[in-house]
């Protein structure tokens, strides 16, 4: 069964950084498409920021800038480093991992871990 485990959530004050961590286990990582998303209550799933087998980036507009997506293919980890936090970015984080190609889709998500952004 393929496990993703997230990482790194806490409070921080607006301003401040986070790093969010996601370990995937049971997994052929390499070829899977990395993706973090976020959920705020009362709001609906969005994608945050992801990073392609080839390392190629892509982020929500809000968070140009100061997020930064990576993967260790090696570590079987996708991390999401996250500056100058505002309180609208306080949600719960999940990590995705999504691979399509040769008639297979695998879809996998993670826990989540929360994001609070408050002074």
């Amino acid at each position: 069964q393929v496990l993703l485990v997230e990482s790194g959530g806490g409070s921080v004050q607006p301003g401040g950084s986070l790093t969010l961590s996601c370990k995937a286990s049971r997994i052929a990582f390499a070829i899977y498409r990395m993706g973090w998303y976020r959920q705020a209550p009362g709001r609906q799933r969005e994608l945050v920021a992801s990073i392609t087998t080839t390392e190629s980036t892509n982020y929500t507009d809000s968070v140009k800038g100061r997020f930064a997506i990576s993967r260790d293919d090696a570590k079987n980890t996708v991390s999401l480093r996250m500056n100058d936090l505002e309180p609208g970015n306080s949600a719960v984080y999940c990590c995705n991992a999504y691979f399509e190609g040769g008639g297979v889709r695998n879809d996998y998500w993670g826990q989540g871990t929360q994001v609070t952004v408050t002074s």
